[in-house]
């Protein structure tokens, strides 16, 4: 029986060519999209999921209630020791230091080999690799980085430094020109799917060189971003056991001021991967929404295949009267065309399947990760593949099936059927309506969406960032800096040339307490500490608004602030701040305030503008930015190249243009951009192979009624209307609908910027006129082709 409906299914489907190849193009789009979405899902959701102990690993970070709560993704250097002596709660704790971009060096028979690692160096507990799985390849995992100087490094690492895995053990690694370490174990590459970016691991003993501060056991009153601590608690523990023990950590630690500020947070290990108090986060939200949005597109094609299926029923009618009349069932009849149906969804999977291989490696391209498409080394995709073909069959096929199977004999073989008999007009009204609707949600919000993008990198940010390099300063020496700044400044095409912490906008904030004038406490609040200059202001082109820009100095004499710092102080005139004495970091740094700058974005558009300090301090250069002047960037940039390699021989050089780390601010706002643009390109395409489809349809069936209407004496655009209105009411239904839907979810989404555009009428307007184009365009050839046909020959058709 099921090789009957097979092979009839075949054979209608050989019949009606142009109905299999739109509907089998709809289907492989919308599952190619289905299968890449439910990859990119599934990628994140699997996020360190390969660990034994998952659900028992937690990690920490610190929060300050002041003003209001504010985070780190940090904590201070002691607290896993801490953690470690005071409780018993634990199986193992690990602290880990991160330290980006670093610079590691290996000597060879041909000399000095220096590589700049991005993914950083990472001073590690050896207990972190009890609490994490990542196989270890070579070496023994009881003692690695037991001892000081020794490292651990992967795969990827051993080859790229050394040519092969073989040559790597008991090789040294320099790294930053001071530290030597010996490789004792070599990792298995890490999977793509783990938040764990560092590739060289180094005994956490040699801290203490890099960073006396971080490694001591007594800085409980500050803390570096990349300082981490993770708990792998006993079997038995509960996450408030481990709350309450962190809160007692407080009260011991801590002075009565100080406890009513900090507070620590655990964290699973199952939900770092999605909150955004961590670095690497990406919003669980836009996850579900591209799940949505990928289910939307499985409707819309799903919405093609009811239309036209019903659309075709009244011409398949015959058929149907034969096959009752025969002896047929109705449930012979529905599954006959369940079968017909699985077999266009069947086609369509193949193809999608093909075009989701295609497509894979230009999205990983796009999404900067390494996806793959198991297809047949997983059981996930396969399964939910099977799974989508068999809903897509039932949710194409079953109302169409159920139509045809309740068509009478007598009325299918006389040729009595009407729209009437396969419900009218009305449900594929409602089914177009659906698939406008849609179109139109994926419209706005990718309209919306790159406005607000455009809005982010075109909005006068309060400094110049165009033409603008930042360079790295690797060595905090007084003399090379001096040096460097007179070597950058006889440069032809350098303009000016400021050395500071980091440049106006950054995410990188050094964040620490202040005391204004004669006030007793500091404030509930922190300022962003920028160590520069007396050039900084200058090269950036920051605006002054009350006093002077502070003197050239090599040390912390006088400061800089900017308008909302003077808010933040309940002040609200800026000259009533000058010559005011400020203290910071407890009274280390003090002096009094000579200027006032104009409020700049000191991060991305998703935070608020910090209030901010300025000060010299020339321990603290890390970055210098060069103004250059565009009609001699490259010889400016081959000549402070030359001349930054001649004041830091020891270093690797790198840079940076300004305008380009602002960009990366946006990134995965952009990458939700192209997701969007292009899955809303996909979902019109669909929805229009469907609309071309019911249009070629309806003139056929309206052929009569046309010959009529034009001997008559109809025009042209009489018959057009006739097709132009039936779709124009539907798609202004659609509209209706859409537009509050679209206006919702994207409203959620621009409250994640603290400055963001509004949305206004002509976004919407954008809208709609992009759908009635879109639309007439495909309504066009069949229409005006049925318009310009010959009335005689059209009432001879029936």
């Amino acid at each position: 029986m099921f090789k009957n409906y097979f092979t009839v299914a075949w054979r209608n489907l050989r019949r009606n060519k142009a109905y299999a190849i739109i509907n089998t193009v709809g289907l492989s789009l919308g599952i190619a999209c289905a299968i890449l979405i439910f990859t990119i899902v599934r990628y994140h959701l699997t996020f360190d999921s390969f660990h034994a102990n998952r659900e028992r690993i937690y990690r920490i970070i610190t929060e300050f209630h002041d003003e209001t709560v504010t985070h780190t993704q940090g904590v201070p250097g002691p607290l896993g020791k801490a953690l470690r002596t005071d409780f018993s709660l634990m199986d193992k704790t690990a602290r880990i230091v991160s330290y980006w971009d670093a610079l590691l060096a290996v000597s060879g028979k041909t000399g000095t080999k220096k590589f700049r690692e991005e993914a950083g160096i990472a001073f590690t507990e050896p207990s972190f690799f009890d609490i994490f799985n990542f196989p270890l390849l070579q070496g023994d995992r009881k003692t690695i980085l037991a001892a000081p100087n020794e490292a651990v490094i992967t795969e990827a690492v051993a080859i790229r430094y050394f040519g092969s895995v073989a040559n790597a053990m008991g090789r040294v690694i320099r790294f930053d020109n001071k530290i030597n370490f010996t490789v004792t174990g070599i990792l298995k590459d890490l999977p793509a799917n783990t938040d764990t970016r560092q590739q060289v691991f180094v005994s956490y003993s040699n801290l203490k060189e890099q960073n006396s501060y971080t490694a001591s056991d007594d800085s409980w009153g500050g803390v570096y971003s990349e300082t981490r601590c993770y708990v792998l608690l006993k079997p038995s523990v509960t996450s408030a056991q481990l709350d309450k023990a962190l809160g007692l950590t407080i009260q011991k630690y801590y002075n009565d001021k100080d406890k009513q500020v900090w507070r620590f947070r655990a964290f699973p290990l199952a939900t770092v991967h999605f909150d955004a108090n961590f670095a690497s986060a990406i919003d669980k939200r836009y996850l579900w929404g591209l799940a949505l949005i990928g289910l939307f597109l499985i409707v819309t094609a799903c919405v093609n295949f009811v239309n036209l299926a019903t659309a075709q029923a009244l011409s398949r009618s015959k058929e149907v009267g034969v096959r009752k009349v025969l002896g047929g069932l109705r449930t012979q009849l529905f599954w006959q065309f369940i079968a017909e149906t699985a077999l266009i969804t069947l086609m369509a999977a193949v193809a999608a399947c093909v075009i989701a291989w295609i497509a894979m490696p230009y999205l990983s391209q796009l999404l900067d990760v390494n996806l793959q498409l198991p297809l047949f080394n997983s059981s996930g995709l396969p399964l939910f593949l099977l799974l989508l073909v068999i809903v897509v069959t039932f949710l194409s096929g079953a109302y169409p099936g159920l139509v045809m199977a309740r068509f009478q004999a007598v009325l299918s073989l006389k040729g009595g059927l009407s729209q009437r008999h396969i419900g009218g007009f009305s449900l594929r009204r409602i089914l177009v309506i659906t698939q406008f609707a849609i179109c139109q949600m994926l419209v706005i919000g990718a309209i919306v969406i790159a406005s607000q993008l455009y809005y982010s990198r075109t909005t006068d940010l309060g400094f110049n960032k165009d033409a603008v390099v930042m360079v790295p300063i690797p060595s905090q020496d007084k003399a090379k800096i001096s040096t460097l700044r007179k070597q950058l400044a006889a440069i032809p095409g350098v303009e000016n040339a400021s050395f500071c912490f980091r440049a106006p906008a950054s995410g990188n904030v050094n964040a620490t307490g202040v005391r204004y004038d004669s006030r007793r406490e500091n404030e509930h609040w922190s300022t962003n500490m920028k160590d520069a200059d007396d050039q900084y202001l200058s090269t950036f082109g920051l605006t002054l608004v009350a006093g002077r820009n502070f003197f050239p100095s090599d040390t912390t004499r006088e400061f800089v602030v900017n308008e909302t710092f003077v808010r933040k102080l309940n002040i609200t005139s800026p000259q009533e701040v000058i010559g005011k004495m400020l203290y910071m970091d407890g009274g280390e740094k003090k002096g009094p305030i000579v200027g006032v700058v104009k409020d700049f974005y000191t991060r991305s558009f998703h935070s608020e503008i910090d209030p901010l300090c300025m000060a010299p301090a020339w321990y603290q250069y890390i970055s210098c930015g060069v103004k250059i002047n565009t009609h001699n960037l490259k010889s400016s940039m081959t000549a402070i190249e030359h001349t930054w390699n001649e004041t830091f021989p020891e270093y690797l050089f790198t840079y940076e243009f300004l305008d380009d780390s602002i960009a990366k601010f946006y990134k995965q706002d952009m990458l939700i951009l192209r997701l969007v643009e292009i899955l809303t390109g996909i979902a019109i395409f669909i929805g229009c192979l469907g609309l071309y489809g019911l249009v070629s349809f309806m003139a056929v069936q309206k052929t009569r009624e046309i010959g009529v209407r034009k001997v008559l004496g109809a025009n042209v655009s009489h018959i057009l209307w006739l097709f132009g209105k039936e779709f124009s009411q539907l798609l202004l239904i659609a509209f209706v609908i859409a537009a509050p839907i679209a206006w919702y979810v994207m409203y959620r989404y621009l409250q994640d910027f603290k400055y963001h555009i509004q949305i206004d009428g002509k976004i919407f307007a954008a809208s709609i006129l992009c759908s009635f184009i879109v639309a007439a365009l495909t309504v066009s050839y069949h229409a005006v082709r049925a318009a310009l046909s010959n009335p005689i020959k059209n009432l001879r058709t029936e």
